[in-house]
């Protein structure tokens, strides 16, 4: 007998898995949902112009293919750095320790091994429902994973109450991860007065915060506006950790460009937490790729390309925000049973349509349409021809199987 003869397959990934079922099915009118990937109105992958020029400048450059420090491209983190952390005496006091990161995940990887070795504290609290990832990212690490109410699927709204309650449940020096902007997978954020409120109950209860920040620009179209929450626990004196990902904003999704930033209240302190995520990074994949953050660097720095790109963020969020309208309508034109508000209130890549798993499970069965289990669906895989076809196949649907 062999070695591995009794290991079992493990489950396909619950996201990616959908990728391959949608390939495996041949009908002409087939829609993929699943995947949180940027589309064209006519599906088809899309590169930023901003970033392609970017990438024809460092290939014209001709570098070399040397390894990086092990924290990253110094102008990257840098750069990345003063595009997310708002505060200024931050930076001109030297109170960030950045280190670059495989995207958001590795980031956010990153951050969990600081936590297990460093934090007396091993508790993590994710929202209910968040995305799929963060639970496996966590409790790989040796952390133990606990919830806080996050979204009220019964009136697809924010269970604002219970979130608030659960904070002021946790024990002092918890994590908790908060979602920047564009909640994955609700696409339903705190308002500003609810963040302020939020931001109260983690000073009171000292919990340590981490932001997972996929998606800035891509929410509201301004980078600075989807940072808000970031600014307001720095301005009140938070050392918060951010997990910064570029794979949605640059479409840098196989470049896998991000970074760690964690403020701290000294320099003294940011070099030494600079210092132990370095020994993580060394011992996970000893330092990150090249290209990526070659091109991302080229964006950041020539004010030129920067204004570009901000055009081109805006132009996706603003495609994505022209087709909430059209799904709503259609849905309503369509007589699909319910409200559907929740779709233009909720923002991001997004929408979590309020179908429960029997219900998305007959999405797929009869209607060929793709989606999580959890009724999630990313609106960049629309057009307005196709959303008007799905809003039509919920209509069916919640007809067939009514939601109690």
């Amino acid at each position: 007998m062999g070695k591995w003869d009794s290991l079992e397959s493990a489950p396909p990934d619950a996201i990616l898995g959908i990728t391959t079922a949608f390939k495996a099915d041949d009908d002409v009118n087939k829609l993929n949902l699943g995947v949180g990937a940027y589309r064209t109105a006519e599906g088809l992958p899309f590169v930023l112009p901003s970033v392609r020029e970017a990438e024809e400048r460092v290939v014209a450059e001709k570098l070399n293919k040397e390894y990086l420090p092990i924290e990253g491209h110094s102008a990257f983190c840098r750069l990345s750095a003063k595009l997310i952390i708002g505060d200024e005496d931050a930076h001109a006091k030297e109170r960030i320790a950045t280190v670059q990161a495989l995207s958001g995940t590795g980031a956010l990887k990153v951050a969990a091994e600081m936590l297990h070795l460093h934090s007396s504290n091993k508790d993590i609290y994710i929202s209910r429902p968040t995305w799929g990832n963060h639970r496996h990212i966590f409790t790989s690490s040796g952390l133990t994973v606990k919830e806080y109410r996050y979204y009220d699927k019964a009136n697809n709204n924010l269970d604002f109450e219970g979130f608030l309650e659960d904070i002021r449940g946790m024990r002092e020096e918890s994590t908790i991860v908060l979602h920047a902007c564009a909640h994955n997978p609700t696409g339903m954020d705190p308002t500003h007065e609810q963040w302020s409120l939020i931001l109260q109950a983690i000073k009171q209860q000292n919990v340590q915060v981490i932001f997972d920040c996929a998606y800035q620009g891509y929410a509201s179209g301004d980078l600075d506006t989807d940072r808000y929450a970031i600014d307001l626990f720095l301005q009140h004196g938070l050392e918060v950790w951010v997990c910064q990902s570029f794979s949605k904003n640059m479409g840098l999704y196989g470049e896998r460009v991000g970074a760690l930033h964690m403020v701290a209240g000294s320099p003294s302190v940011a070099q030494a937490l600079k210092s132990q995520a370095k020994v993580i990074i060394r011992g996970l994949y000893s330092n990150p790729p090249t290209h990526g953050a070659r091109v991302a660097a080229c964006v950041l720095g020539d004010p030129d390309l920067m204004s570009r790109w901000k055009s081109d963020v805006r132009a996706m969020a603003g495609r994505i925000l022209g087709l909430r309208q059209v799904l709503k309508d259609a849905l309503i034109e369509a007589k699909a049973p319910g409200s559907w508000d929740h779709i233009t209130t909720q923002i991001g890549m997004f929408a979590y349509t309020g179908l429960n798993e029997q219900q998305s499970r007959l999405l797929t069965t009869k209607h060929h349409v793709y989606l999580t289990k959890d009724g999630r669906i990313s609106m960049a895989g629309l057009n307005d021809k196709s959303a008007k076809r799905l809003a039509c196949a919920i209509a069916d649907v919640l007809t067939e199987i009514p939601t109690q």
